[in-house]
């Protein structure tokens, strides 16, 4: 019931921010976050011959890289920057991104968390995207959280890195491979909700 109400008003709220002029069938609903990776790395279960106890390397160097990336679940579209740092100039490169990839006629609505670089005024800069909130601690409303997961399941995973190069090198490489299967795209991060003509 409670999830209910904070989806009708993320509906109410985007039909409010969107120009007039554009049709609701028009609107291109984009999810966005950010997702630190690096030399704290993810370990997960990994295939050893049974009674083995295979060793994985933990690294204890503290180097990071963050990945800005949306998602549009309508199209299978994806954008993503990968940054030494989260800042509101990263921010607005994203989001110059999203707009660029939005078709002429179309408009982007990106749903994304409540940090201190999500500022919606940054959407006056493109007339053809909006910035929503999603409420505070609910990251279940952003399927780009599943992306993160997927990624450091699939790609990211037991690995060791020897440098800032080598993770920008090695999230590239995983974020391609993500976006690189447009139903993986849509089925992972699609949600009913989104539908604005229904």
């Amino acid at each position: 019931m409670k999830h209910r109400k904070i989806l009708k008003k993320i509906q109410l709220k985007t039909i409010l921010k969107i120009p007039g002029h554009i049709a609701l069938d028009r609107v291109d609903i984009w999810f966005q976050d950010e997702a630190r990776f690096g030399q704290q790395n993810t370990t997960t279960k990994i295939w050893a011959e049974k009674g083995s106890r295979p060793r994985v390397v933990q690294q204890q160097q503290f180097t990071y890289a963050y990945i800005f990336g949306a998602v549009c679940p309508t199209n299978g579209k994806t954008e993503a920057i990968i940054a030494p740092f989260s800042n509101m100039e990263v921010m607005k490169e994203h989001l110059a991104l999203i707009a660029k990839a939005t078709e002429t006629g179309r408009h982007a609505v990106v749903l994304m968390g409540g940090a201190s670089w999500h500022q919606e005024y940054l959407d006056e800069t493109f007339p053809n995207l909006s910035i929503i909130h999603i409420p505070p601690y609910s990251p279940e409303l952003n399927p780009i959280e599943q992306v993160w997961s997927w990624m450091r399941q699939n790609e990211i995973e037991n690995r060791s890195f020897n440098g800032y190069d080598d993770i920008v090198e090695k999230c590239s490489i995983a974020w391609n491979n993500f976006r690189s299967d447009t139903d993986r795209v849509i089925s992972l991060c699609s949600r009913s909700w989104i539908n604005m003509t229904s």
